[in-house]
């Protein structure tokens, strides 16, 4: 059976890796990279084509895929002149890899069914080098028949596959997820700052806290920095305010106010401001201990 032709739109760390995995696979790709060079030299000096409008590639391609940080992203990319909308065919399958708004997916989901096309909304888990041996967790939303076109494609990149319901359903279950991931990762980073102020050594506090239920691959990824200083979570603290903020906005538009979320945010909101955004989740403990030792 002959593969259908991909475009891809945003090469960071994630989408260079998959798309590096997808050409592993045979696929045929265009890529349309926005901050650096790299990731789409390397992906074109492995074959790929570069188109120069997000339009250019939906026009050459089967499944559009796209890969970007933030809602805004998305939405910059699918409308407006040269946008993925202006480019579309009939019967093409749009998909965002990303973490992004339910209300903004339902929204072009509307517009890319009025072309005649499907939208689909596949947040990942796991981390860019599961992308590169197609290990990802992927957790779609959307048309059933859309999901089952495109699932040949994501066996090729991820390990555990979910189709979780109608449109949206994707970026629900993923932003519940990461609230709680990033409210837990927070957690252990006080808990070790405040082991930092009272004297406590880190690796007797993690012995102790490991021993019963409290233990999670969270709670080892704070740790194996706090101790060790190695970052197994290569997830930057920006991005994780990102996301528990669309959190607390999805509960809002959902009509109710989460009752756990504001510490986690409040405090990664702090921590963008005074320049530490670009620093990875787990390095929150140095952020955390030296507010404690300050104080």
């Amino acid at each position: 059976m002959t593969k259908p032709t991909i475009g891809f739109i945003g090469l960071g760390l994630m989408g260079a890796a998959m798309v590096g995995r997808l050409q592993d696979k045979g696929y045929s790709l265009t890529v349309l990279g926005n901050r650096s060079r790299t990731a789409v030299d390397a992906a074109v000096a492995r074959g790929a084509g570069e188109a120069q409008t997000a339009a250019a590639l939906a026009a050459v391609s089967d499944i559009v895929m796209i890969c970007v940080d933030t809602t805004a992203s998305v939405e910059s990319r699918i409308y407006g002149k040269d946008g993925v909308l202006d480019g579309l065919k009939p019967d093409t399958i749009v998909i965002d890899f990303g973490t992004s708004l339910p209300a903004s997916s339902l929204k072009i989901g509307e517009e890319v069914a009025k072309k005649q096309g499907f939208f689909l909304d596949a947040p990942l888990g796991r981390t860019p080098s599961h992308a590169k041996d197609g290990k990802l967790n992927i957790m779609c939303g959307g048309a059933p028949e859309a999901y089952e076109r495109i699932k040949p494609v994501l066996d090729d990149l991820g390990e555990n596959i979910f189709h979780v319901g109608p449109l949206g359903s994707g970026h629900k279950l993923k932003l519940i997820n990461n609230f709680f991931a990033m409210t837990t990762a927070c957690a252990m980073s006080e808990a070790f700052a405040m082991a930092d102020k009272a004297g406590l050594p880190r690796q007797g506090l993690y012995d102790v806290m490991s021993a019963g239920p409290l233990r999670s691959g969270m709670m080892d990824f704070v740790k194996n920095y706090a101790t060790d200083g190695q970052i197994d979570l290569a997830f930057s603290v920006r991005n994780a305010n990102k996301d528990v903020g669309y959190y607390r906005q999805m509960a809002e538009e959902l009509g109710v106010m989460s009752r756990m979320a504001g510490s986690a945010s409040a405090t990664l909101a702090e921590a963008v401001d005074q320049d530490f955004g670009d620093h990875m989740v787990p390095e929150m403990v140095d952020f955390l201990s030296r507010k404690f030792s300050d104080a």
